[in-house]
């Protein structure tokens, strides 16, 4: 049995990671970015303010708001970058036509408002992010290095004249003996441990004020969202159609003339009188061409929309329970029916995430479940195999190459996909959809 490393405590190893150092660098540069956006925020208001009442009041105050939006772009451009914060560009600016038009949309921007307001609050953040830095960096690594430099203090002599080399607390009591030392040691090396945790708390605050103010607001990333997934559905739906076309053209389409070709040629060799054998094999071809190509046909209708949802839902999990090559154990618990177009990615879903078990999980059963609440659509299909999944690639449910774009079919109606593979299983996909697709 492979023994696996002990990992070390967090705590003894944040201190030398590099998203520590990244915030430390962040911290201490956004002094100067608070007290620089800070002046700009508040001198451009000012003067913008004090000349409204001439002609150039107005286009200075829509001017300076491009350039809070710059300021944030850039600060925004650095929190991703080193404190991880994550936050997706704003709306850019859409000015309207015309010069009036122009001062009206720089006028109304809230995204510019947004950015004055966040550099006006970076100056006590800045504060408070350069105090923690410096001071809890600053004394931890003082008080560590304290046995190196405490020799090179100058004398403290107290009442019986008698020099005392260290720092001292009061006019009795300094730093000077073994003890004390090693004791500052330690208290150094505590303060030091602690100090990347204290400043990602400070940090924290700063992060989701870059988030509410820097990024797009909750209105703007949800048109962005459904921007994203129209876009999808129209590739997939695109796709959809060419991959019916080829199958049409390369398939049934090819049946199709063969089959007119041999009707045909029986056609011919009966109306010259011919030998009826070599018609009615041609004839038994032309049938057999027939049968396959209806059978094609069927397969693509159902590919299209599978004939078993008419039944419901949990009729056709049980058809695909059924036909699965790993014993599926199938609950369901549908309440209230979804639409058509929820039915559809939802049995298409279900019918992925069971070939991929068949085909990548070695598991030896699959369990499906199946439930309605709160006007959601719940579906959950976990096995016993090996794990390891992620989506795109590994080796469990999601090993293949279709999770991605059940994700991507299930965000197309607000719906969301799920995956939980430790190594060595159990591997869950949680998939929950609409009932209705909101307009």
């Amino acid at each position: 049995m492979t023994e696996h490393p002990r990992r070390r405590p967090a705590f003894l190893t944040t201190l030398f990671e590099r998203r520590t150092w990244s915030e430390l660098l962040y911290a201490l540069l956004g002094l100067p970015l608070g007290i620089a956006g800070f002046v700009y925020v508040v001198t451009t208001f000012a003067v913008s303010a004090g000349l409204l009442v001439t002609f150039v009041g107005l286009p200075l105050m829509a001017i300076t708001g491009l350039g809070a939006r710059w300021f944030g772009y850039g600060i925004r451009r650095l929190a991703n970058a080193l404190i991880g914060a994550d936050v997706p560009p704003p709306q850019p600016f859409r000015p309207n036509p015309g010069l009036l038009g122009w001062i009206g949309s720089g006028l109304t921007d809230g995204t510019a408002w947004r950015a004055r307001l966040y550099l006006v609050l970076k100056l006590p953040m800045g504060i408070a992010g350069f105090v923690t830095a410096v001071g809890f960096f600053s004394y931890g690594l003082g008080g560590v290095t304290y046995w190196i430099w405490r020799p090179f203090l100058p004398c403290n002599d107290n009442s019986e004249r008698v020099c005392h080399r260290g720092a001292q607390f009061g006019r009795h009591y300094t730093l000077d003996t073994p003890g004390r030392i090693a004791l500052t040691v330690v208290a150094g090396l505590i303060v030091l441990l602690i100090a990347p945790w204290v400043l990602r708390g400070v940090l924290f605050v700063d992060r989701l004020l870059v988030k509410a103010l820097l990024g797009p607001t909750a209105a703007t990333a949800r048109v962005q969202e459904l921007e994203r997934t129209r876009a999808h559905a129209v590739d997939d739906s695109a796709a959809t159609l060419r991959r019916i076309e080829r199958d049409l053209h390369d398939g049934t389409q090819a049946r199709l003339v063969a089959l007119a070709m041999n009707v045909g040629l029986a056609k011919e060799k009966l109306d010259e009188g011919g030998d009826p054998a070599q018609a009615r094999a041609l004839l038994e071809t032309a049938h057999s061409t027939a049968k396959d190509a209806i059978v094609e046909l069927r397969d693509l209708a159902r590919g299209i929309h599978p004939p078993v949802l008419d039944r419901g839902l949990d009729s056709a999990l049980a058809t695909l329970a059924s036909h699965s090559s790993v014993p599926v154990e199938l609950h369901t618990a549908i309440a209230e029916r979804p639409s058509p177009a929820i039915e559809t990615i939802a049995y298409f879903c279900v019918a992925e995430l069971l070939t991929n078990v068949a085909k990548h999980s070695g598991a030896r059963r699959v369990r499906v479940d199946a439930h309605t609440a709160g006007g959601m659509l719940r579906l959950r299909v976990s096995d016993d195999g090996r794990g390891g999944a992620r989506i795109g690639g590994g080796t469990g449910i999601g090993g293949g190459t279709g999770l991605p774009g059940l994700a991507e079919r299930a965000s197309t109606v607000d719906g969301r996909l799920g995956l939980d593979s430790p190594d060595g299983g159990p591997t869950v996909v949680t998939v929950e959809l609409p009932l209705e697709i909101h307009g």
